[in-house]
């Protein structure tokens, strides 16, 4: 029994990382894609969130392709699950970059960089639904804003992924070269 609680000690980082991984994918499978597709289609953007940039036409026909409800749908789904998501997915970055990086906390202000982008490119999509559906349109300066925050949000996440690959390296180039004890 002591053994195994000295084994969970020692391996704690890992235990908290692989947690919030499966937190990431159940929230992925379980609440993510089943509360965004009252907004999707099978044509167009799927999401304005997910394009590296985005453009006034594009916004455009975004949001003119949906109908009231899938767009208020999507509003619901910018004000809370993909907020939502953008905590989680930061929470699991970091756990990774915690464990394989021995807590360089300087390090995790790159996934909560993106999580705050993420969280600000959603504040002006929002302020872009809300100017369509009083007027019909979206200003332009609103408009390039929000594909600039989404592009810094892009970037940053995959600079996450990249330290998350290095420590991956970092981590196995250093379990290969432990002597073997027999």
């Amino acid at each position: 029994m002591i053994k195994m609680i000295t084994y969970f000690k020692r391996n704690q980082g890992l235990f908290i990382a692989i947690g919030f991984s499966i937190l990431f994918f159940l929230y992925i499978t379980y609440m993510l894609a089943p509360y965004s597709t009252c907004f999707k289609l099978d044509i167009g953007v799927k999401s304005l969130g997910i394009s590296f940039s985005y453009s006034l036409e594009m916004v455009q026909e975004f949001f003119g392709l949906r109908t009231q409800d899938q767009l208020i749908c999507y509003r619901e789904f910018l004000q809370i699950w993909d907020a939502i998501f953008a905590l989680v997915y930061t929470l699991m970055y970091v756990s990774w970059i915690a464990y394989f990086f021995n807590n360089k906390r300087l390090l995790w202000l790159i996934p909560m960089g993106a999580m705050l982008a993420d969280w600000a490119e959603n504040y002006l999509e929002l302020g872009m639904l809300e100017s369509y559906l009083k007027s019909g349109s979206v200003a332009e300066s609103i408009v390039s804003l929000g594909s600039g925050i989404n592009s810094f949000k892009l970037i940053l996440s995959s600079i996450t992924y990249l330290i998350i690959f290095i420590g991956i390296i970092l981590k196995l180039k250093t379990v290969l070269r432990k002597p073997k004890l027999d």
